[in-house]
């Protein structure tokens, strides 16, 4: 058996699996101590199903945190950016695209030095290695301890990145470094940001494994646990520590997993409402359609292996203003059994409106009963309205499609969507999220740029497959399972020696028992 826990900003959601059989399921109100909002989720689908703690094979766990905190620009550290690039690339200099206010909270700190490669591997400069400890000083006289190393084209050769490390450690032993090659793809702006954010987040990712950890540990739970990560893969809580970043997104990916496994359907759209946003995503072929352009988290541009998802400000706490011609994006978030109108509360909220025409029966009916309804009517469609347009901007096509609702706020929905051919919302799709995650698989990917007149094709993809699995073993799948689900070849004909970007993608079932 296993059990998948998603950590939402509104609800942390627990499902127990026997297979692929849901043997319980359980939805409750995010608590601010994430040790004690998992335990208490732990106690309820155990204590239903009756199991005892020896019977858990495995725990995957979503969370939003890490996402949360760069969009709400908290539990963020001074963090220091070094890239290796000089003579070239320096046009752009770090951080020069980022939003002010998030700029001010990482501090600015920002370091260029000779080094990097072209893109065939080849050493731009040479580290100077007295320049680069003089860098490396005024850091350690700033106490700065998370530290970002970015060098050009290091997913081609990491070697300068490394180097850097290596010198950072030898003047600040306990500097907690992200390196760009291990984190986002070619593309050094994006690549760079992706590390610095990883760095950025990391006082606040070893506090979060631990709560996990302390919380498994109280409720004497010794099996391996697993977090999820942007792909809908699994990696192990001792890598997410390092790699924080890597979860951003993992919460949609979660829910569209979830929707195919509940719905049986392998393409639509799924519309995941919680209590704060919607996540629209493209559900093909039974896997999230993965983005194909850059991503941007807390408005900070990326490129990491993410789902092509919408996000848009309407949830069940969504604030309703403007005689309901608005609807968020502000929210009450995990305070709506407290704010919202039916539980008592003074906030009309996006849930009120949905108990007022009679979708819903939560709360107390009687407390929006004095509601104009006109309010109420406006309201609906608006929110209807909301939800109508993400769809439009993601179908892959003018004509209808199916629409698989997923998530607690999937109540808001009490009529027929214009551009949805169907609307399924299938049993425990509360929960999608944690289902997602307690099937979720293990994978490995590489990305490099190859120079076919060097190596012929066959031998390039054969390596980076080998590449690739050797990471899904690593990260924990089982050897026997392993495929290739993604193949990506392309042609970089602006370069010298018939060169190529190669992306090749391997998944595989957790290894349990281990």
């Amino acid at each position: 058996m296993r059990i998948g826990i998603d950590v939402g900003g509104t609800h942390t959601d627990a499902v127990l699996l026997d297979g692929m059989a849901i043997v319980s399921s359980h939805k409750a109100l995010t608590t601010t101590d994430v040790r004690q909002g998992i335990i208490e989720a732990l106690d309820a689908v155990m204590s239903e199903a009756n199991i005892e703690p020896g019977s858990i094979e495995a725990v995957m766990i979503g969370t939003t945190h890490f996402t949360n905190a760069v969009i709400e620009r908290r539990e963020l550290t001074e963090t220091a950016i070094i890239r290796v690039c000089l003579p070239t690339g320096s046009g752009l200099p770090p951080m020069c695209d980022w939003p002010e206010d998030i700029g001010a909270v990482v501090g600015n700190q920002c370091y260029m030095i000779a080094g990097g490669h072209f893109f065939n591997g080849k050493p731009i400069a040479c580290i100077d290695e007295a320049e680069t400890n003089k860098v490396i000083e005024d850091i350690a006289n700033k106490n700065i301890k998370d530290i970002a190393i970015a060098a050009a084209f290091s997913p081609a050769n990491p070697e300068h990145e490394i180097a850097v490390a290596n010198l950072l450690l030898k003047i600040i032993p306990d500097a907690n470094i992200s390196l760009s090659h291990n984190l986002g793809r070619l593309g050094i702006l994006e690549r760079e940001n992706a590390a610095i954010l990883n760095a950025s987040l990391g006082v606040l990712a070893g506090r979060v494994v631990y709560s996990m950890k302390a919380a498994l540990k109280e409720r004497r739970i010794k099996c391996p646990f697993y977090i999820s990560q942007n792909d809908g893969t699994l990696m192990s809580a001792d890598y997410i520590a390092n790699f924080p970043a890597l979860t951003f997104s993992s919460g949609p990916t979660n829910s569209i997993r979830g929707a195919a496994i509940l719905s049986g359907i392998g393409n639509a759209i799924v519309v995941d409402i919680g209590g704060t946003t919607s996540d629209i995503g493209v559900l093909a072929d039974g896997f999230p359609r993965e983005s194909n352009s850059h991503i941007e988290v807390g408005g900070v541009r990326t490129n990491f292996r993410m789902p092509d998802i919408l996000p848009i400000g309407l949830g069940g706490g969504s604030l309703v203003k403007e005689g309901g011609n608005v609807i968020g994006p502000q929210s009450v978030g995990h305070h709506l059994v407290k704010e919202s109108l039916v539980f008592g509360g003074e906030t009309l909220t996006a849930t009120d409106i949905s108990v007022a025409n009679g979708s819903c029966e939560v709360g107390n009916k009687s407390l929006v009963a004095h509601l104009d309804s006109k309010i109420v009517n406006t309201a609906t469609e608006t929110l209807h309205s909301m939800i109508d347009n993400a769809i439009d901007k993601m179908r892959p096509s003018e004509e209808p499609v199916p629409v698989i609702l997923v998530g607690g706020g999937a109540i808001l929905i009490s009529q027929q969507l214009k551009t949805a051919s169907a609307l399924i919302q299938p049993e425990h799709a509360g929960v999608a999220n944690a289902i997602g995650a307690a099937i979720a698989q293990v994978g490995g990917e590489v990305e490099q740029i190859v120079s076919y007149s060097k190596v012929n094709r066959e031998t390039a993809l054969e390596n980076a497959i080998r590449e690739a699995e050797a990471k899904a073993v690593a990260a924990g799948a089982d050897k026997s399972t392993l495929r290739v689900l993604d193949i990506e070849e392309t042609a970089m004909s602006y370069m010298d020696d018939d060169a190529a970007r190669l992306r090749v993608k391997v998944i595989g079932d957790l290894e349990l028992g281990t």
